[in-house]
């Protein structure tokens, strides 16, 4: 059945989105959940900050940020793990109040990416059984095993994702509010990249329900 054969495909898209998502800032640069931005000139200062922090599962990265004061000037490129921001560039964006809600709001929800992608790994395997059905209806089982598996995969990927955009959407409001509009937080890749594994993993459960219940109808 040409619905049964796109279920593994689909389970592999799906899987493929969350491993990168997992491995995003600070291990993979190009991929993050949000990116704060800084392009202001400060009273405190006397000078001006520009530069962005782009922030993953696990982390995140300072990229390309000069302070040009009458005092100091920092350039640095640099990747962390956790969201302790270091001191003397949580100072120099005047981002303190942005630093402990980073920290308090994340650590616990970011964890369930890796778990989705586990569950999302788990539903490729059972789901790769499909492909070997035979006239007899042998696909049933692996479909039947494939949309249990999958659903609980479907269910947390679909709560990551609306942990995400909870936290970046009122992350974003904060960080302006706390920054007098000085930084600027903006969505990343990552966020939307879950989204599709959502999509993906749903479809691909319809798809088993479809073998489950086409091979149980055969065997009546």
């Amino acid at each position: 059945m040409y619905t049964l054969s796109l279920v593994p495909i689909l389970v592999f898209i799906a899987f493929l989105l969350l491993l990168l998502v997992s491995l995003s800032v600070p291990i993979i640069k190009t991929i993050y959940l949000f990116r704060l931005s800084a392009n202001a000139t400060s009273s405190v200062f006397s000078g001006s900050v520009t530069g962005t922090a782009k922030f993953g599962v696990w982390g995140y990265c300072i990229s390309a940020l000069d302070v040009s004061c009458v005092l100091t000037l920092l350039s640095t490129a640099r990747a962390h793990l956790g969201y302790t921001f270091d001191s003397t560039v949580a100072n120099a964006l005047h981002a303190t109040e942005v630093e402990n809600l980073i920290s308090r709001t994340t650590t616990a929800a970011l964890v369930l990416h890796p778990i989705a992608c586990g569950l999302a790994f788990l539903t490729l395997l059972t789901s790769l059984f499909i492909l070997r059905r035979g006239s007899n209806g042998t696909a049933r089982l692996p479909s039947l095993l494939t949309v249990i598996v999958g659903n609980l995969a479907a269910v947390l990927t679909t709560l990551v994702f609306l942990i995400d955009v909870i936290f970046v959407a009122v992350a974003r409001k904060r960080v302006h509010n706390a920054s007098h509009g000085e930084l600027d937080l903006v969505w990343g890749n990552a966020v939307w990249m879950t989204l599709g594994a959502t999509l993906s993993l749903w479809f691909a459960m319809i798809g088993a329900c479809c073998g489950v219940f086409a091979f149980g109808r055969r065997s009546v």
